[in-house]
């Protein structure tokens, strides 16, 4: 008999305490749950395929964190349109930037690829996705309104994750361009 091939896996504390809780529960041990888990995956592999099932386990995901709210997107666009007018909108758009180097720290280490940001983007609302080659990208926004928005939070989150990335502004797109990483 071949002996079997071992891996190691690295989790943050939050995925070892449901990784423990759950091994628990089942009373498995770590190899047995992981392999359980892949096996689950691979027969069920359908489920998690959908574009729509993945935005619907990204919205979860999201929400669950208490960090994401639904809004309509009248209210959004409104506030948006708002911020336009308002004597203030310069610091709403440095603000709006520190969030964006935010979101940056949050994602360079969990995102390797432009993609998975854009999916997870796309999830929110802010746009419909079509990935024209490897590494551009054509954003369609519902609403003119969303396009400084849209753009400051890809340059920002981007740049800030180390891609270089080229945006064409359209009617109602964005294109975009991903060249070398920094990195």
């Amino acid at each position: 008999m071949k002996t079997p091939e071992r891996i190691t896996v690295a989790m943050d504390e939050d995925d070892f305490k449901l990784f423990k809780k759950t091994r628990e529960e089942l009373g498995l041990s770590q190899s047995e749950l992981v392999r359980e888990a892949l096996r689950f995956y691979s027969k069920h592999r359908v489920l998690f395929e959908s574009i729509e099932d993945l935005k619907l386990y990204t919205h979860a995901e999201m929400l669950g964190r208490g960090e994401h709210v639904i809004m309509d997107i009248d209210h959004w666009l409104l506030f948006l349109k708002f911020i336009e007018t308002h004597p203030d909108k310069d610091e709403f758009w440095e603000l709006n930037k520190a969030i964006c180097e935010a979101h940056a720290d949050q994602f360079k280490h969990k995102y390797l690829h432009v993609e998975p940001v854009l999916r997870r983007l796309e999830a929110c609302n802010l746009f419909t996705l079509t990935q024209t080659s490897k590494r551009e990208f054509t954003l369609v926004l519902s609403s003119d309104i969303l396009k400084e928005f849209v753009k400051m939070l890809l340059q920002e989150t981007l740049r800030g994750m180390g891609f270089n990335v080229d945006i064409k502004e359209d009617l109602a797109k964005l294109r975009l361009k991903v060249s070398e990483c920094q990195q």
